[in-house]
């Protein structure tokens, strides 16, 4: 199972910025290509370990972006977006994201309480992107039906998912030595 993605992470170039070890991926990155035999065996398996059980897909710009494409065309649920931009919409909730090499604010619009919402998410690393939006969507009132990012690199996972009360799902986890990535297994 996710031999495909497996394989993929082995070939990932790694570029250190500020000191913060970054690789390159089909699925984090959009490089060298999104393949459709990787997309597919990823959503594949999101469809068999999720709960999809919800009213729409949610995801960060950008590197969700096709993830929550591919699986809307697979399930026929709808998705949402979480921007960079603001667009001054009535009811548009800003959050500040800090990860491991940036700082930015997203912007969560048409979102409500009682609204029941899938997250998914390219990469988990520092859990910056995750927190912000989990706590956002939480104080919104939204219900969470699962979280999901499809790599997970080890360190912060679970402080994290006792500070929200949330379990946060992973296709492979990572463990980065430097500008060397071993896979340390599934996540799940």
């Amino acid at each position: 199972m996710l031999e495909l993605l497996k394989k993929s992470v082995k070939e990932s170039p790694v570029v250190e910025m500020d000191d913060y070890h970054y690789f390159i991926h089909p699925l984090t990155d959009g490089l060298p290509m999104v393949e459709r035999e990787l997309l597919e065996e990823v959503l594949d398996v999101i469809e068999n370990i999720c709960n999809l059980d919800c009213d729409y897909i949610i995801t960060a710009q950008s590197m969700g972006f096709p993830l929550a494409t591919g699986l809307s065309l697979r399930t026929g649920l709808p998705y949402k977006f979480i921007r960079k931009r603001s667009y001054g919409l009535k009811g548009e909730r800003s959050v500040c994201q800090i990860t491991g090499y940036s700082e930015c604010d997203l912007y969560i619009n048409y979102v409500e309480e009682g609204d029941k919402v899938f997250f998914i998410d390219d990469v988990f690393s520092t859990g910056g992107t995750i927190k912000a939006i989990i706590k956002a969507l939480q104080q919104i009132g939204t219900q969470l039906t699962d979280v999901l990012v499809i790599f997970e690199k080890i360190g912060h996972k679970e402080e994290l998912e006792k500070e929200l009360g949330i379990s946060i799902k992973s296709l492979l986890r990572l463990d980065m030595k430097g500008p060397d990535i071993e896979i340390v297994g599934k996540g799940f």
